[in-house]
Parts: C-alpha cells; sequence; structure tokens
C-alpha cells in the first residue's frame, strides 16, 4: 500500500511540474518538450531523482498514445501524396544511417562492427514532437508537417525492426563479422516483421472503424479508440511482429474511416481525448528523460559522445541530401529548405532511449551504447531543438507570419486603447477622476479607438485571408459560447437531456464543418 501511494505521489508531482512548465513555456520562444528536458535536469542537479525508465514503460505504455495520436489525424490524402519521400526516409534512410552510423563509431570509438550496428539502428529513429509542434505554432507549410511526421511514424517501426534483427546477429555471431551474416533471412525477417505490424494494424483499425460507425454514444467510441491504440500494439508484439506499425496502420485506417461513423460531438470529444492523453505521455517521456540523465557520467564520456553525435549527423546529412537527389528526378520536388529542415529536424528521443534500455546485460559495451544514446538525444533537443524557430525564419518557411504578424499588432493597438477607455470611464463613474479630466481626456481616447478601428479594417480589407480567419474565429467562439451555455443550463435544470443532446448535436456539427459551416437552426434556449 505504501508503494502504490509513492508511485500516485510521484506522479501526481510529475504532472504538477508539467503544468508549471507549461504555462511558464507559453511566454517563453522554446519548445515544450525541450523545456521539459531542462527541468529534468535541473532537478537531478537540486537532488538525485532515481525512476526505473525501463523499456517495456517506454515502449508498451508511452509510445502507443503518441504513435497512435499521430496517426490517426494525419491527412489521409496528404500522406499518400507524399507516400514516396515518406518511405524512402524511413526504410533506405534508417538502413543508411544504422550502416553509417555504425561504421564511423566501430573506426572511431574502438568497438566491434556489430556493437556498432546496434547503436546506429537504435539511434537511427526520429523524433519530431518537439519539431512539430513548433510547425504548427509558427504555421510552418503543411507539406512539410506530413513529410517530417510521416518520416517519424514509419522509421519508429522500421528503426524497432533493424534493431532486434542487428541485435540477435550481434548475439549469436562471431566477434567483428562482416555484413554476409544470413543477409537473406535478415531481409525476410524484416519484410515478415514489418508487413505483418502494419497487417495486424489495418486490420484491426477497419474492426474499430466499423464498431465505431455502428454506434453512436462517445464514451464507447472513446473506449473502443483506445482498446485499438493499445491492443494492436500488445497483439502486434505478442505474436512477434512490430507493434509500433500496427499503430501506426491501425490509427491511420481507423482516422480516415472512423469519423464518417462518428457523430460531430463524438468527433470533437475523441480529439480533445487524444490530445490530451498525448500531451499528457509526451510530456512525461521527456521529463523522465531529463530525470533520468546521469550529468557526471556524461562528463566522462564527453569523447564518445562526440563521436556519436558526429556520426549521426553525418548519417542525416548523407541520407536526407543524398536521397532527396534521387527523389527530385521526379515531381514533387523537396526544395533545399525542406531539405535542410529534415536534416536539422532529425531528433532522436524516446524510441532510442527505450531500445537503449533493452540491451541485455550480458551485450558488450552497453553502458557506453547508454552514455552515447543519452549525449545524441540531449544534443538533438537542447542544440538542433532550440535552434529550429531562427531556421525556420532564415529559410523564409513561415507562411502566415508578415500578415498575421501585422494583424496581431493592431488588434492589440485597438484593445489597449479600448482597455484605457474603459478604465478611466470606471475611475470616472466612481468619482475617482474629476469630470474636467474626464471630458479633457474622452476624445483623444475616442480618436485612438477611432484610428485602431480603421487601421484594422483596412487590413482586413487588403488581406481578405485574414479576415476570413477572423470570421471563421469569432464563429466558432460564438458556437462554443453556446454550447458552454448548454451546459450550464442542463446543469441548472433548465433543460432536459434529450433537448440538450438534440441542441449540442447542431453545434457540434457547426464547429466540425457540417451544414456548411452553419447550425440547421440556432438553439431555442439561447434565443435571449
Amino acid at each position: 500500500m505504501d508503494q502504490f501511494i509513492a508511485t500516485e505521489t510521484l506522479i501526481i508531482e510529475l504532472l504538477l511540474i508539467v503544468s508549471v512548465v507549461a504555462l511558464v513555456v507559453r511566454r517563453l520562444r522554446i519548445p515544450y518538450t525541450v523545456a521539459l528536458v531542462i527541468v529534468g535536469l535541473l532537478l537531478t542537479f537540486q537532488q538525485p531523482v532515481t525512476i526505473d525508465l525501463t523499456p517495456e514503460l517506454i515502449l508498451a505504455l508511452f509510445v502507443p498514445p503518441l504513435v497512435f495520436e499521430a496517426a490517426f489525424h494525419l491527412d489521409y490524402r496528404r500522406l499518400r501524396d507524399n507516400l514516396l519521400p515518406i518511405l524512402t526516409l524511413a526504410v533506405p534512410g534508417v538502413l543508411l544511417t544504422t550502416l553509417i552510423v555504425g561504421t564511423v563509431v566501430r573506426m572511431g570509438g574502438g568497438i566491434t562492427l556489430t556493437t556498432g550496428l546496434v547503436f546506429g539502428a537504435l539511434i537511427s529513429a526520429t523524433d519530431p514532437v518537439a519539431v512539430v509542434a513548433l510547425f504548427r505554432a509558427l504555421g510552418a507549410p503543411r507539406r512539410l508537417v506530413i513529410l517530417v511526421e510521416g518520416e517519424s511514424l514509419f522509421n519508429d517501426g522500421t528503426a524497432i525492426v533493424v534493431f532486434n534483427l542487428v541485435l540477435a546477429a550481434a548475439l549469436t555471431a562471431a566477434p567483428d563479422p562482416t555484413l554476409g551474416l544470413g543477409l537473406l533471412n535478415g531481409v525476410v525477417e524484416f519484410v515478415r516483421v514489418s508487413v505483418g505490424g502494419v497487417a495486424i494494424g489495418v486490420g484491426l483499425g477497419w474492426m474499430a472503424a466499423w464498431v465505431i460507425g455502428r454506434v453512436d454514444d462517445y464514451l464507447i467510441e472513446i473506449t473502443v479508440t483506445t482498446v485499438l491504440a493499445f491492443g494492436a500494439y500488445l497483439l502486434a508484439e505478442r505474436v512477434h511482429v512490430s507493434g509500433v506499425l500496427a499503430v501506426v496502420g491501425a490509427g491511420i485506417v481507423c482516422g480516415t474511416l472512423g469519423p464518417r461513423g462518428m457523430s460531430p460531438t463524438t468527433q470533437i470529444v475523441l480529439v480533445n481525448f487524444w490530445e490530451y492523453l498525448a500531451f499528457v505521455a509526451n510530456s512525461l517521456v521527456f521529463l523522465l528523460i531529463g530525470l533520468d540523465v546521469n550529468i557526471p557520467q556524461l562528463l566522462a564520456q564527453s569523447g564518445p559522445i562526440g563521436l556519436a553525435v558526429g556520426a549521426v549527423l553525418l548519417s542525416r546529412a548523407l541520407v536526407v541530401y543524398g536521397l532527396s537527389g534521387l527523389l527530385n528526378l521526379r515531381r514533387p520536388r523537396l526544395s533545399w529548405p525542406y531539405q535542410h529542415v529534415l536534416f536539422w529536424g532529425g531528433l532522436r528521443g524516446a524510441i532510442g532511449l527505450a531500445l537503449v534500455l533493452s540491451l541485455p546485460a550480458s551485450f558488450a559495451d552497453r553502458e557506453l551504447l547508454r552514455v552515447m544514446t543519452y549525449g545524441v538525444v540531449l544534443f538533438t533537443l537542447l542544440i538542433q531543438g532550440v535552434t529550429m524557430n531562427p531556421l525556420l525564419r532564415r529559410l523564409g518557411l513561415i507562411e502566415r507570419e508578415a500578415g498575421q504578424l501585422e494583424y496581431e499588432r493592431r488588434h492589440a493597438q485597438l484593445m489597449t486603447a479600448l482597455a484605457a477607455r474603459q478604465r478611466i470611464e470606471e475611475l470616472h463613474r466612481t468619482g475617482m477622476v474629476s469630470s474636467a479630466t474626464w471630458e479633457q481626456l474622452a476624445p483623444s481616447l475616442e480618436a485612438a479607438i477611432a484610428t485602431s478601428r480603421v487601421a484594422q479594417q483596412v487590413l482586413l480589407a487588403e488581406q481578405p485571408s485574414l479576415r476570413d480567419a477572423e470570421l471563421e474565429a469569432t464563429r466558432r467562439e460564438g458556437l462554443r459560447a453556446q454550447r458552454a451555455t448548454l451546459t450550464a443550463l442542463l446543469s441548472d435544470g433548465a433543460i432536459s437531456e434529450p433537448v440538450y443532446e438534440e441542441l449540442v448535436a447542431q453545434v457540434d456539427a457547426a464547429l466540425t464543418g457540417d451544414n456548411g459551416g452553419e447550425p440547421e437552426a440556432p438553439p431555442a434556449a439561447l434565443g435571449s
């Protein structure tokens, strides 16, 4: 019982730290996940924290919700249009990364080739969580987001399959063998594990979408998707195929077919549920990374870590620029700015840590590979992750920056002028400011408000896209207010459950874009 209470207390403390960091980082210009790692490192300086960061904990508990949420919301049409570059980077790219990194660390680190290949395989998967979140916040091109996120979804599964094959060869082969050991068997096993995982995921995803299409209860539908995300992983691992690729397949199929049978209310609730679950899982993973790092050990092994970082950067450059050259033989091409972002955005994270922790105690150089992996993860998060924002701006990939910033500037000027008039008028009304002072200041306040309003209207007239965005945002804010009022009326007993469900369905239909973006009829309860 004491152990259970201690575990529960630790979880609550971690969630509290996550909440505080999320609030503080909103004012900072660094990725949220990077801030969590930094906080974890600072906490270990203050007081060492012992956490059993097992591979089972990361892979079985954290990876399914992270992968499923990303796959479920992936735009299938954009994924299909960019499937060739995504799969090229995710399959041949992982294999090339494994070979390049393995060769470099073997030559410079004095380890065997098999040990180098094991490290190359476990560090080959990219983790774009921090980068994709930054993309969305800054308004980066949608195709770039799809490329980075799609590559990560598929290369996670590829990296795990390659890692297991290389590790098995390393544990059974003679020291420092050539790549001739069971190459054909390795290829067959790779295809079996990969295709088998995708097949299981696609099958389970289709069945879940079929069930969702025949149920109109968002609690049941959320439960079905939860069972799907974790069940696909567990079932695939049970039959010895790729659990990560099973979750990817399940998420894409269910995310493409499932919403067709969902009510608007279910779609909204489901999106919110998975966003929250992914937020918690992602936050805890990166916070635990910071808490689990042994800084003195990393400093003592700075040489091997530097070699590992150099090998990872070299392999990423060769893979991205080399394969992009081949991909650009056909359209649509990957521009140089896109290639630069794909190279520098190849961060490493949870998958690499889980794999290095899963190495058996009998594996040679296990501790060295663990230190090197932590060093690479920290470098990519703290250096590459932090510098991604200025890189995007330098490359001119922030699509909505100029007009959006000008709109925000003029909107802020109008709001501050209105706030000033309201405050001074309130002081005058309560007797804190004399009528003479109010009458003297009022004309200048009104003039400032009028000037700001005109400036804002001119900008909206010049840029119709901003006007449309403001209109849509305002419309959705009004719909959310209607929904909140309906919930309050139900809570007060002013309306019954059937009426509430009927009217909320109308509002949710408008929020999800049904009926031309407008509800069939305004909720009668809001007539006043």
